[in-house]
This record gives C-alpha cells, structure tokens and sequence, in this order.
C-alpha cells in the first residue's frame, strides 16, 4: 500500500481519501493563509497549495509525497473564505442565495526532497436555490457554517441550499478525488485504485 501525506487538517479531504488503497498520515501546514483579492482567484488557491505542500514537504522524511489542497468559493469575481461569525455566514448565503458561483480548488503535490511537484486547480459551478432568509438562518443555526469557504457543506445539510452543480462534486467537498487520482498516477505512480 502506498503511503501519501496530507497536508491539511480537513476532515472532509481525509474522508475522502480514506475510501482509497492509500496509508494516509496527516501532517498539518500550519501557513498564514494571505489572500488578495487582485489576483485571479486559481492563482490564490493554487499558490496556497503550494504553499502548504512545500511546508509539510521540508518536514518529512526525503521521497514521501506529500498533498495539499486549499479550497476558495468566488462569486462576481471575489473570494468568500471562511465567515468570521454567525452574522458573516448569514450575509454571504444570503448574498449567493439563488444565484451561480464558483469552488475553485487548488491542488499541489510535491515528492519531498526531490524537484519533482505538480500544481494544478479544479474549477465546479455552483447554483444556489432560491430561498427565504428563515431557512437560510436554519441552517446556519445547524453550526456547519464553521470552517467553510462560502459558509455551506454541500456534503452536510448545506445540500438542500443547492439547485444544481457542473463539475466536480468532490471538488465542492474540498478534494476533487477524480484529479488528485490523474496527477499521482502520472507525476508520483501512485494509484488510489
């Protein structure tokens, strides 16, 4: 079995990858996540990637691969992170209630000590249903804001906020498992399956 570090915290990556024929050990980047709004928002997340997998990378021993991912949600052009607080989550469904927007996740692995790494994004439309600012607030009460760009799980009770997606829905999760599958078997010869 092939061993892969992930280089995030994220319950929902690591679910997502345990599924797999992969011994996965979590080591966390710990960056200082710095997000400007004048670059293109593929640029960002691939950059905090990066960032995250070089970090972890200098850590561990020389040959593991190490993964990363940083997911952004953008709507008319700008990001939406993580809320802050109750009121910030309510504000940005409210904002993408009923509306298309993007989940832009960047993607970055690197074999640790070597100059090998790869770097790519995936990209999924997203569309909002159309509801009253009560359900909007029930969900929020549900806590599952927390910790999530965009404020919404499309995996949790955040389901039902969504008419439809184009792309990948485990890119919307936070690890868009069909790319991760294509870059370790072409760049590291790892296969998940």
């Amino acid at each position: 079995m092939k061993k892969l570090i992930l280089a995030s915290s994220s319950p929902r990556r690591k679910d997502i990858l345990s599924k797999y024929n992969i011994d996965i050990k979590i080591v966390e980047s710990n960056i200082n996540e710095k997000i400007s709004q004048n670059e293109r928002p593929k640029d960002i997340a691939m950059s905090l990637a990066f960032q995250k997998a070089y970090g972890v990378a200098l850590k561990v021993d020389k040959g593991e691969v190490v993964l990363a991912a940083d997911t952004i949600v953008v709507y008319k052009g700008k990001i939406l992170g993580k809320p802050q607080d109750r009121g910030e989550a309510i504000d940005m469904l409210l904002n993408l209630n009923g509306k298309e927007h993007y989940v832009i996740t960047g993607l970055a692995i690197i074999k640790a000590g070597t100059k090998t790494k790869v770097v790519d994004y995936e990209k999924t439309k997203v569309k909002f249903r159309n509801l009253d600012r009560n359900k909007i607030i029930s969900y929020v009460n549900t806590g599952e804001y927390s910790d999530k760009a965009g404020a919404y799980g499309i995996q949790g009770y955040g389901s039902i906020l969504v008419d439809k997606i184009d792309g990948s829905y485990s890119n919307v999760v936070g690890l868009p498992i069909s790319k991760v599958d294509y870059l370790l078997e072409k760049f590291f010869n790892i296969k998940l399956l």
